[in-house]
């Protein structure tokens, strides 16, 4: 099975759902990890062209140690939109993986770049396996054969731009996972540096760990990763990671499927 993950920066996916991919990788199943922006922002001291390249790399790196693809679509940071273009793009890269799950930001999140990104992979979703939807790309890949299951992660903090908490529907135990998460997040150098620069926030691995402790503790183990699934109109509506991880995954008292005396 082809598991694919799309957000927003380079380390946005090993912060928030990096445990569970390793779980699937190490039950066999083939992880892609993508990113929309290469990062270039996100530096005090480096040229965002300098940046770029070694974000993209440090990425690289991280998904190699789950035996992972990585791909940048390479936007600029604060420069992702649900526009028609990047609707494309993004639509390609579905259609050239050909994942059967996707897992994608919060539609709720603190920043637009994570927001935009979520309402692009989910419309991406949707038209990738459209026939008629052209995605401009010189040599583009077949549709989709269906419309994938779409699962989004927590935003960071596990609240909205509000404060409030943002909804769970299941927890994933990564407390096997948690040493590899730990490492994957490390390959990402740059990114510690800029975030003690430019937010004065230190402990960036310890942060990442008092999350995953956060959530595990909501299910009674060590480390855990929490998700919502898209359950709108034509999307799957079975947990499909709940019967690949079968005991790991902990539901959060969402039903699997929708009550047929309400359709």
């Amino acid at each position: 099975m082809r598991i694919l993950a799309v957000h927003a920066h380079p380390d946005d996916v090993e912060f928030l759902c990096a445990g569970t991919l390793a779980l699937l990788a190490k039950a066999g199943h083939e992880v892609h990890i993508a990113t929309i922006s290469n990062g270039d922002m996100g530096s005090v001291d480096i040229p965002p062209e300098e940046l770029a390249e070694i974000r993209k790399g440090e990425a690289r790196k991280s998904a190699s140690m789950i035996g992972a693809t990585y791909t940048c679509l390479d936007y600029g940071d604060f420069r992702i939109f649900n526009d028609h273009p990047t609707r494309q793009k993004v639509t390609e890269l579905l259609r050239k993986v050909q994942p059967e799950v996707v897992i994608t930001a919060s539609p709720q999140d603190y920043m637009s770049d994570h927001e935009n990104t979520s309402s692009l992979v989910r419309d991406a979703c949707f038209l990738a396996p459209t026939p008629h939807y052209d995605t401009g790309a010189d040599d583009p890949a077949p549709p989709m054969r269906s419309i994938p299951y779409l699962y989004y992660t927590d935003p960071i903090e596990g609240k909205d731009f509000f404060g409030d908490p943002v909804p769970v529907h299941f927890i994933v135990d990564i407390s096997e996972t948690i040493k590899i998460k730990e490492e994957m997040l490390k390959c990402h150098a740059s990114r510690r540096e800029w975030l003690l620069k430019h937010h004065g926030v230190d402990g960036y691995i310890e942060a990442m760990k008092r999350w995953s402790a956060h959530r595990g503790k909501e299910i009674g183990v060590a480390y855990g990763e929490a998700f919502r699934q898209h359950l709108g109109h034509a999307y799957p509506q079975d947990n499909l990671l709940k019967e690949i991880l079968g005991d790991r995954v902990h539901p959060l008292g969402r039903p699997d499927t929708l009550r047929d005396d309400v359709l």
